[in-house]
């Protein structure tokens, strides 16, 4: 990166990715550039505007985002270099004199629906949903003349920085132990140190639609001891029934067993895309299986060789 980074977010400013982004080193000091969907900011990456984006990824309540897992499926190939976790707590927002008896219509991101239903239905079991592509982007937009919904679910975060906006309540998350996942995103080059604690992302297409065409990808895992911490399936969009997976694996490419589990996947699926060796956020180490640790590997490779020369 440049001495000065670019980096790109999903915004407008105050969103849960803008937080995600500030704890990357150095990103208080960087320029950011909210975007208004994550194809877009993954698009200035991909074409030298940006750096790195910081997109969602995964919600603990909600799983998959979707829209980032296909956008880095697909096109020039991008590579995660860092994951970063968010604990996710909600205010819901109206603008003076608007009172939880007057809601009508609630505009938020999809995700942060999901999580707030209970509370709405408890506490405003008539109002209507409207999509917002952020919570930040819901809230602001009760600050416009035309504003066509009367309250907003966002960060407290957006709220305090907002002085035309009242909190009507605080911590509507029906989770209080949310939290979403972000990466970084950059283009492909030198791969992040290996740590101990680091996480795999692929996605494999999967090749051929037949009985246990899912268990010779899972097994590639399995056999070598590579534990699977996320395995979403997605459509490709070209014809019904074409899917690929997106998964997450314990460990680093540099790892024996999980270099060799991607080999293997890419003798079965030669389109299957890496996207990266990264620390995980949470730096919880994999455990590893003595006879699928590098020295066994090593060693094994070592009797086969020996073997050979007879």
């Amino acid at each position: 990166m440049s001495a000065v980074p670019t980096f790109t977010f999903l915004g407008p400013e105050g969103t849960f990715t803008e937080a995600a982004l500030m704890q990357v080193p150095g990103a208080a000091h960087a320029t950011r550039i909210p975007c208004t969907n994550v194809n877009t900011a993954l698009d200035r990456v991909r074409a030298g505007a940006a750096d790195a984006a910081m997109v969602p990824i995964e919600n603990s309540v909600e799983g998959g985002v979707t829209a980032t897992l296909d956008a880095i499926a697909t096109g020039t190939e991008l590579r995660i270099i860092r994951e970063a976790l968010v604990p996710i707590v909600f205010v819901i927002v109206a603008r003076p004199g608007v009172e939880i008896s007057d809601i009508k219509r609630i505009s938020t991101h999809g995700h942060a629906w999901a999580q707030c239903r209970l509370w709405v239905e408890a506490n405003i079991p008539n109002a209507d949903y409207v999509p917002g592509s952020s919570t930040a982007a819901a809230a602001m937009g009760l600050l416009e003349d035309n504003a066509h919904y009367d309250a907003a679910i966002c960060a407290p975060l957006v709220a305090a920085e907002q002085p035309g906006l009242n909190v009507l309540a605080s911590n509507i998350g029906d989770n209080p132990d949310a939290v979403t996942r972000f990466i970084l995103v950059s283009r492909p080059g030198p791969l992040p140190e290996r740590t101990g604690a680091d996480k795999t992302t692929v996605v494999v297409p999967l090749p051929e639609d037949h009985p246990g065409a899912l268990m010779g990808i899972l097994d590639q895992f399995a056999s070598r001891g590579v534990n699977l911490s996320r395995i979403e399936s997605r459509p490709t969009g070209q014809y019904l029934g074409q899917y690929f997976f997106s998964i997450d694996a314990d460990g680093h490419i540099s790892d024996a067993r999980v270099a060799d589990a991607l080999a293997g996947l890419h003798r079965i699926s030669p389109a299957t895309r890496f996207l990266g060796s990264y620390a995980r956020a949470d730096k919880q180490a994999a455990v590893v299986a003595p006879h699928t640790s590098d020295a066994s590997f090593a060693a094994a490779h070592a009797w086969v060789e020996a073997i050979l020369k007879g």
